[in-house]
């Protein structure tokens, strides 16, 4: 799991049948501090995540199929929840 930051959102209007009515978000890997520490990267959302949010992501299929809830799903990276404060 890594702690992230929401840039920007992702609109598309042709998409892979399991990628059908899911919010896509523009996430960037930060460290406790909230301060950038790797490539941005594209994760679903489910938690209703706003650019300017704290999020936890996960990065790998499994978990994210599940959270998703689709279990034939082709998905890599997911918000698994929305942080309150960093300290």
């Amino acid at each position: 799991m890594k702690l992230a930051k929401v840039v920007g959102n992702v609109v598309s209007t042709v998409k892979t049948p399991s990628h059908q009515n899911k919010k896509l978000m523009i996430v960037v890997p930060v460290d406790a501090k909230g301060k950038k520490c790797g490539d941005a990267m594209i994760a679903f959302d489910r938690f209703q995540a706003g650019v300017g949010d704290y999020v936890l992501i996960l990065e790998e299929g499994g978990s994210a199929r599940e959270i998703l809830e689709d279990p034939k799903g082709s998905f890599d990276a997911v918000i698994a929840g929305i942080v309150d404060r960093l300290y």
